[in-house]
């Protein structure tokens, strides 16, 4: 035994996984040395794709702490460090916006009155400053990441057991809660840099695919016009017609959720059930561990990034994934064949919707950092097939039999109809079904037997004679 068993008074002390374990995470969180294990908490901000100013690592290192006191220790997440970190992200380098866009909301309400059937909503459409949208919208962000930050929690305190001898069982558990403590608090802070940078990124409350703004009061929409501000900064149009047309576009998204009580709920569960699916691999967890070197941030920060950690999908969560894919795709879709019918005679508009078509099947980088948490991306692959397929309905059937699809989720376009749009033709009978050969057949061969009144006779077993 070397002579750092040893205290100055010459007891023994013996190794105590739980108290060491304990002193060297203490150790590393107050930047100091314990045997080599200290690591700059710079280093460690940097890791978790935080952001590295004073300010953030003490709010960081401070999160931390508290995350190793008995009360924190628990293993739930403690998600008031998301909200924070979201707060204090979005509302960096801010420049509020002072125009007005209630007279966009006005014009883009009127447009749509002839572009679809389904009517506005009670609620007024509002305008959000980003600290609002994360307020409003982390609930749902959260009600998405939960099950993934419980199921990492779980791997790492269970790596962590196994990687043990059998003997220190039972006195790590104090440090394995600690450890749990510690992971969940990171994933919160990084679930809150991700929510922060969309506050800065996205234009409007429908923009990311599902519907986060949902709620008693909350159906008629909303716009950031910080953001709209921005996006609009530099393109050949003029800032009203910017305004004008995302104004159009957030409207018939409103108004095919309010029309359609049941999507909201619909695409929630589809979320729920890709999220109860995912499962932690501990082995790959212990497979990394082995190759990764503490000393190494940017080794950390690529496991990170990559999703390393997000085991691949299974096939259920495959089939789910896709069912959302379709889902979302076809709500960009509609939304999409609905503005462009809206603003047909606005200058500009097709070049706009091609830009916002291109920019939601790319994803901004904090919708991919989300992603790359969670394991489920939000983009709609299929967007231009959907888009394709309901002008087609509205062609072929008028715009009342397009919207009528939105009646029921039975009613809607399947993946099948959305690769081959001539199956959901046929279905909704604004294609007529060709007849089987056989079957025409048949039918010319009844007809004959019906005119020559011989049917009757065979099909009793009787004789004319009878």
């Amino acid at each position: 035994m070397t002579s750092d068993h040893f205290s100055d008074d010459g007891r023994d002390n013996e190794f105590d996984p739980a108290r060491d374990i304990e002193e060297i995470l203490r150790g590393m969180l107050s930047g100091q040395n314990f045997d080599g294990f200290g690591i700059d908490p710079s280093e460690l901000a940097k890791a978790a794709g935080l952001p590295i100013d004073q300010a953030a690592l003490q709010q960081m290192l401070g999160a931390l702490q508290h995350a190793m006191t008995p009360q924190a220790m628990s293993g739930e997440t403690d998600w008031s460090l998301a909200r924070k970190t979201a707060i204090d992200v979005a509302s960096k380098d801010g420049n509020p916006s002072t125009r007005s866009l209630q007279s966009a909301f006005s014009t883009a309400s009127l447009w749509l009155d002839s572009a679809t059937t389904m009517g506005a909503s009670a609620d007024a459409p509002r305008e959000l400053q980003r600290i609002e949208w994360v307020q409003q919208t982390l609930d749902t962000w959260i009600e998405m990441a939960e099950p993934v930050a419980d199921s990492i929690s779980q791997a790492l305190t269970s790596a962590m057991q196994e990687q043990l001898p059998e003997e220190f069982q039972s006195a790590v558990s104090q440090a394995s809660g600690m450890l749990k403590g510690v992971g969940a608090a990171l994933f919160a802070m990084q679930l809150g840099q991700v929510v922060g940078s969309l506050a800065r990124e996205v234009v409007s409350g429908g923009d990311v695919g599902v519907p986060l703004l949902g709620g008693p009061g909350k159906e008629g929409g909303a716009l950031l016009p910080e953001n709209v501000a921005a996006f609009a900064k530099g393109l050949d149009q003029e800032t009203t017609e910017v305004e004008l047309f995302l104004a159009t576009r957030e409207l018939a998204h409103s108004r095919l959720f309010r029309h359609a009580r049941w999507l909201r709920s619909h695409l929630m569960s589809a979320v729920g059930e890709y999220a109860r699916g995912i499962e932690i691999n501990v082995e790959h967890i212990e497979d990394l561990a082995i190759d990764l070197d503490p000393q190494n941030p940017e080794q950390i920060q690529e496991i990170l990034r990559s999703g390393q950690l997000i085991p691949p999908k299974t096939e259920r969560q495959q089939a789910a994934h896709e069912r959302l894919e379709t889902m979302i795709a076809l709500v960009d879709g509609y939304v999409d064949v609905v503005t462009l019918e809206a603003t047909k005679l606005l200058p500009g508009a097709t070049a706009l919707a091609e830009m916002i078509r291109r920019r939601r099947a790319a994803g901004g980088p904090a919708e991919r950092a989300f992603a790359t948490l969670v394991g489920l991306e939000l983009r709609p692959r299929k967007l231009r097939e959907a888009a394709a397929l309901w002008q087609l309905v509205g062609e072929k059937g008028g715009i009342e039999t397009r919207d009528g699809l939105w009646a029921h989720p039975d009613f809607l376009p399947t993946i099948e109809e959305l690769e081959n749009p001539e199956l959901l033709l046929k279905r909704i009978g604004l294609v007529p079904h060709e007849a089987d050969p056989a079957e025409i057949d048949f039918d010319r061969e009844l007809k004959r037997l019906l005119e020559e009144g011989d049917l009757g006779d065979q099909g009793t077993g009787e004789t004319s004679e009878s």
